[in-house]
């Protein structure tokens, strides 16, 4: 029998992941305005994070400095260049193009920034790849119109890609419309996917008030926006790849109890498969219209919709994977926390620090599960470990932990490969250490730099590569084939 050959494709995309609102900072510069991000005080494992419909003197909001990539981006893409990036995952904060989002011109100095950016990237041969919305928006689209519930948002979003597709249409070759668009199943998603701002004390916690009408409306806006932005940019750059980025939430059946099963299945088309079949197959599935009848949800469409979605199906998919958590019809299994939502403990997994479970052979699974479903290219472009990493007093950060994580997803890619998946690239999560979205925290790190900051917003910011960094480096250097 043929020896089977497990390698990488030529030309792979390996490198790095970020979002503006969680590495960027400069937040009242450059011209840049106020956006939901910005309103969002710091918090950790233990206390949620709040929304202040004003700022607060003297509280802490993460995304104003976060690293302070504003400032440092040259030192930064140098060290992504040190270690062989082919590509940068990186977002545009839609408020430094167009503060308020439903301004007449946009901001001359937001778009000289990205084309600093884009170019610097350009030296080192480093492809971006550009998330349009990364869990932020102008807020003042929250305070005038409650976000993407609002159809009239749908015409601003357009008009931001319209305007960054034709600036950058000769920079930029790979777009995603949404980030974890999915996110909007689920409660937590009101404010930060979707600008709405929830009923209650202002904490985002599992414990929001949920008005489940109103996240379907506004993601169903973002399906307009989304396929509309495909189109477009295929009009105004034919090159253009523009993809959908999902948080892919994997759930296996506790038990073999068919109830479990089925639950796992539907778990797999309701928070995954509803966001990507519209975004793929430009249409909602069958389920999707059971499970909004019997919750009585309503979807306002307007005439054209259906066909809008159809002309603006996406190129490529390309999602995130932590880990994954088991589902259950017995509501009496012990709990456990991780990305978005809360799942069972798996026995036969460990946990994170963050008790996220960790289960490379999942993303295996993963990759086949989407693939058999859609056969276009396929990207993971974010996966890692959230870990408290320490300093060492030679100034070393040993962070073999991280090093194994990466390791064993990266051989599960690689047998997805084997498998027939077309996968592009791998851009693992936090390439530099950065604010956590969930938490608001730094101490919960994933980067391959360390950066000299804590929870508090105190440190030099002083950059230091890991030693992840360097075994990184040397899995570029050979395509994935020296992993030690």
């Amino acid at each position: 029998m043929e020896n089977i050959i497990k390698k990488f494709p030529e030309g792979f995309l390996w490198g790095g992941a970020t979002a503006a609102n969680q590495f960027e900072g400069g937040y009242k510069e450059g011209g840049k305005g106020l956006s939901t991000s910005d309103v969002m005080t710091g918090g950790t494992h233990t206390t949620p994070r709040r929304i202040t419909p004003v700022l607060e003197e003297g509280t802490y909001y993460p995304s104003h400095e976060a690293i302070d990539f504003y400032h440092r981006y040259k030192e930064d893409i140098k060290l992504f260049a040190d270690m062989g990036f082919k590509v940068f995952r990186m977002s545009i904060a839609w408020t430094r193009i167009f503060p308020n989002g439903d301004d007449a011109q946009p901001s001359e100095e937001g778009l000289k920034f990205y084309d600093d950016v884009f170019t610097e990237l350009k030296k080192y041969n480093i492809e971006p790849l550009v998330t349009i919305s990364h869990y932020e928006a102008p807020y003042n689209l929250t305070q005038k119109y409650n976000g993407w519930s609002d159809r009239r948002v749908v015409d601003f979003y357009v008009k931001y890609c319209e305007t960054i597709f034709n600036r950058y249409k000769d920079k930029v070759k790979y777009w995603l419309t949404f980030n974890e668009i999915n996110c909007l199943t689920m409660p937590f998603g009101t404010f930060m996917a979707g600008a709405i701002m929830p009923e209650g004390n202002g904490e985002l916690s599992a414990n929001i008030k949920d008005n489940p009408q109103l996240r379907y409306q506004a993601l169903h806006h973002q399906f307009i926006a989304s396929a509309k932005a495909v189109k477009l940019g295929h009009q105004i750059n034919k090159d253009f790849k523009i993809g959908c980025m999902i948080a892919y939430m994997t759930s296996y059946a506790l038990t073999c109890n068919p109830e479990d099963v089925f639950l796992a299945q539907q778990k797999d088309n309701l928070s995954n498969f509803l966001c990507s079949d519209v975004q793929v197959r430009g249409a909602y599935p069958g389920f999707a219209k059971r499970y909004f009848k019997e919750n009585n949800i309503n979807i306002a469409m307007e005439e054209g919709d259906e066909q809008i979605l159809r002309e603006g199906c996406v190129d490529f998919y390309t999602f995130s994977y932590y880990m994954s958590v088991c589902v259950s019809a017995d509501p009496n299994q012990e709990k456990i926390g991780g990305n978005l939502s809360m799942g069972l403990k798996n026995p036969y997994l460990k946990a994170s620090a963050w008790e996220w479970q960790i289960d490379p052979k999942g993303l295996r699974w993963t990759l086949n599960n989407i693939y058999n479903r859609y056969q276009i290219p396929l990207m993971v472009v974010e996966n890692g470990l959230g870990a408290a990493d320490t300093v060492e007093a030679d100034g070393s950060i040993n962070d073999d932990y991280r090093i194994e994580y990466l390791r064993e997803h990266i051989k599960e890619m690689k047998e997805a490969v084997v498998d027939g998946v077309d996968l592009m690239g791998y851009t693992p999560w936090g390439c530099i250490d950065l604010v956590s979205a969930g938490t608001g925290e730094m101490k919960k790190r994933y980067g391959l730099i360390y950066v000299d900051k804590d929870n508090d917003g105190k440190g030099t910011l002083d950059r230091s590569p890991k030693k992840s960094f360097y075994w990184y480096k040397k899995v570029i250097d050979t395509n994935g084939e020296n992993l030690e």
